[in-house]
């Protein structure tokens, strides 16, 4: 219910973001974006100074590429263009049949055509990939797998629905992430896992992780001064709004990123109690409790490092950026290029940890108590107990 009333209360009402937005577009003013085929490609040497690591070239040149593409969408869909690409898309590697994104302006009074790279259509590889994701996850988790993904798919519908736009209209990052992250939760975890005494135990052990991964969250952005200022899209970002603080946007971010770890950990642990349960449901409590965290144990070790390697991965062209300039590790380390990464890491792993030893102890009291009562309903009543001793006895 509480989850329920802040979701109602937190709920966009569709007038701030265009309140609080600047007018900006996708392209450029008077420009728009049309798609097409590369027919052919040329490349040639152009100036370009002191050649930069990593890029084709020789000294004093750099090479260039100039494509004819056969233009897919638009007004003047089915003509061919020139464009000149820059020698970063060359690096990347581009052949004939690639299709692109252009940016087209009509410039100057005689309206003359321009097109320029935006960047490569992607949908084809993305889409083959995503059916290849969907196929091995239902053909191995069946049912399971195939609630499992319609789940995500709500959870990334709350997420572009809810809690983004609450953002853009200034609501609080944090009950924004908190709600938002724990109404994904009730709707994933129940969808995929089922309606039972397990799952809920596994969703208490999430929602106790994210109060932890919330609060120290929101004094760790605090006490290391994260400003969320770590690119160009940030600075975009700003520009875009009014009064967006993006030290709040870390914060949200913060908590939004241990979902998917916290939810892996818990329903393992859970399912891990019931498990061992099953197996010797005479076991004492301590017993099944000791048991169980060794299992605990395990998974934290493993999932530490998926995270820490996780965060590493997304960060690694700035990792090679701060290896270029030579600077102290811990200098590094506590820089703005990195903060950010690390205070993730860490809250995220703390609030991991300590949604372990809770789940388990609440998930072998459930355990316990649930078995305890389904003896009791499947026992016979006294008075029958004691006609069948007697018959035996006769």
């Amino acid at each position: 219910m509480a989850t329920a009333i802040g979701v109602v209360l937190l709920w966009p009402d569709g007038k701030g973001p265009q309140d609080r937005r600047l007018d900006t577009t996708y392209s450029a003013p008077g420009g728009t974006i049309v798609e097409g085929t590369v027919a052919a490609l040329r490349t040639f040497d152009c100036p370009g100074g002191e050649v930069a690591p990593g890029l084709p070239g020789k000294e004093g040149t750099l090479r260039c590429v100039s494509v004819r593409v056969g233009l897919d969408t638009g007004p003047k869909a089915g003509s061919e263009v020139k464009v000149d690409l820059p020698p970063e898309v060359d690096r990347a590697g581009i052949a004939a049949g690639d299709r692109m994104r252009l940016l087209h302006v009509a410039v100057g009074p005689e309206k003359t055509d321009y097109y320029a790279f935006v960047d490569f259509v992607r949908g084809t590889p993305m889409a083959a990939l995503a059916i290849a994701y969907a196929v091995v996850v239902v053909a191995v988790a069946r049912l399971r797998g195939l609630r499992a993904l319609l789940g995500l798919g709500f959870a990334y519908l709350m997420l572009a629905s809810f809690m983004l736009p609450a953002l853009l209209e200034g609501k609080s990052p944090l009950l924004v992430g908190f709600v938002g992250s724990s109404a994904i939760m009730f709707i994933v975890l129940y969808f995929a896992h089922g309606l039972s005494a397990r799952t809920t135990t596994a969703l208490l052990g999430t929602l106790f992780g994210l109060c932890v991964t919330a609060a120290l969250g929101w004094w760790a952005t605090d006490a290391a001064r994260l400003t969320g200022l770590d690119g160009d899209d940030s600075f975009i970002l700003l520009a875009s709004t009014r009064t967006l603080d993006l030290s709040d946007m870390v914060l949200c971010g913060i908590i939004v990123a241990g979902l998917g770890v916290l939810n892996d950990v818990t329903i393992t642990q859970a399912s891990a109690v019931w498990e061992l349960y099953e197996l010797s449901p005479s076991m004492p409590a301590r017993r099944l409790f000791m048991g169980a965290m060794r299992i605990g144990r395990d998974h934290i070790a493993s999932t530490v490092y998926t995270i820490a390697f996780a965060y590493a991965g997304a960060a690694l062209p700035i990792l090679l950026l701060v290896t270029l300039y030579e600077r102290p590790f811990l200098t590094a380390l506590t820089g703005g290029e990195l903060a950010e990464e690390v205070v993730r890491t860490l809250v995220g792993s703390i609030g991991l940890v300590l949604a372990i030893p809770i789940t388990t102890a609440v998930a072998v009291v459930v355990a316990k108590a649930a078995g305890t009562a389904q003896a009791a309903n499947l026992a016979p009543p006294p008075g029958r107990r004691i006609a069948r001793h007697a018959g035996h006895t006769r």
